[in-house]
């Protein structure tokens, strides 16, 4: 068996970045440090961070009055940083950088009087977010055909903005049809899916051509890993979405496979190492690593975990792995 180790793949800077800050907020503050949603949409990052004591919420009443509460990689709705305001939370903010930029895009079209096509998928926490910002102004678009039932005339201002962790494929076709039927739309400044998602996709993209199968390690609530499978897929390849080892099914694979092996960006790398192990081990598989893009994006802690970070004590605990 040949097994091609995608590169980039796993932890992207945005989801280092919030792992950290909740490793340094458990070991600055002490347990519990609530969370407002999953950290990263990660089942072993979550389950480890809890066996730590953080506890994850979905509604900050849960949180107590005072208590200290971080905000996930995937951003939060005004309402929210309001209510941990008025419930006199410590709130630790430790959303994307790309999401913000979302975010703040949103609300400078909203206060210019545009209505805004945002483009993702209902009910993922980032979209939850961002519509939180001007929900009078945003209208949510999953598909083409969602498009097509649109009716707005020549003269509504009109602007589109991206989920950071679509599939690029799936998001340019629905852009392409707005502009079909709406010519005069306006976009970002810069497109919105995040650096990460796109060299993600863009090594399945390349790598799969020499695959039999794909395996992609995420969780299946994972947005960006669930794109990986589906772009193997629709090149034709057998690919799965899995947790970790746990959930191989032998059946995929004849002894001579060749396998491409990636990981979405919540996915810690050693699940990828127990991954090619499992295969090591059964199948006397042999490793080349591939790497279609360098990545040095660095994104900086929340500003409450700055100081934390440079003392020794504190920023030596060991990261979620």
């Amino acid at each position: 068996m040949e097994v091609i180790l995608a590169a980039p793949r796993g932890f992207c800077a945005g989801v280092h970045m919030a792992v950290k800050s909740l490793e340094l907020a458990l070991q600055r503050f002490g347990a519990p440090v609530y969370v407002y949603h999953e950290i990263v949409h990660n089942r072993h990052v979550v389950d480890q961070f809890t066996h730590q004591g953080a506890i994850f919420v979905d509604d900050l009443q849960q949180v107590p009055a005072g208590a200290t509460v971080l905000f996930s990689a995937h951003g939060v709705a005004p309402e929210v940083r309001q209510a941990a305001k008025e419930r006199n939370l410590t709130a630790i903010d430790a959303t994307c950088p790309l999401v913000t930029k979302v975010h703040l895009e949103a609300v400078r079209f909203a206060k210019a009087g545009y209505t805004i096509l945002l483009i993702g998928h209902a009910g993922h926490d980032e979209v939850v977010g961002t519509m939180g910002e001007a929900p009078e102004a945003i209208v949510l678009v999953e598909t083409a055909e969602d498009v097509d039932r649109l009716n707005f005339s020549a003269d509504t201002k009109l602007a589109y903005l991206t989920q950071t962790t679509l599939s690029v494929d799936d998001a340019n076709r629905i852009i392409d049809r707005l502009r079909q039927r709406f010519p005069w739309i306006e976009g970002p400044p810069k497109e919105d899916i995040c650096y990460a998602t796109q060299n993600r996709q863009e090594a399945v993209r390349l790598l799969s051509q020499r695959a039999d199968v794909v395996l992609v390690v995420g969780s299946q609530n994972s947005s960006n890993s669930q794109r990986l499978r589906e772009l193997a897929a629709e090149r034709g390849k057998n690919a799965y979405l899995i947790d970790g080892p746990q959930d191989i099914d032998p059946a995929w694979f004849t002894p001579d496979s060749r396998v491409l092996v990636t990981a979405g960006a919540s996915a810690p790398e050693t699940l990828v190492a127990a991954v090619v192990q499992w295969l090591q081990e059964r199948y006397q598989a042999r490793v080349s690593a591939e790497t279609v893009r360098e990545e040095k994006v660095v994104f900086p802690l929340p500003r409450p975990l700055r100081d934390a970070a440079k003392d020794p004590a504190v920023a030596s605990s060991p990261a979620a792995s």
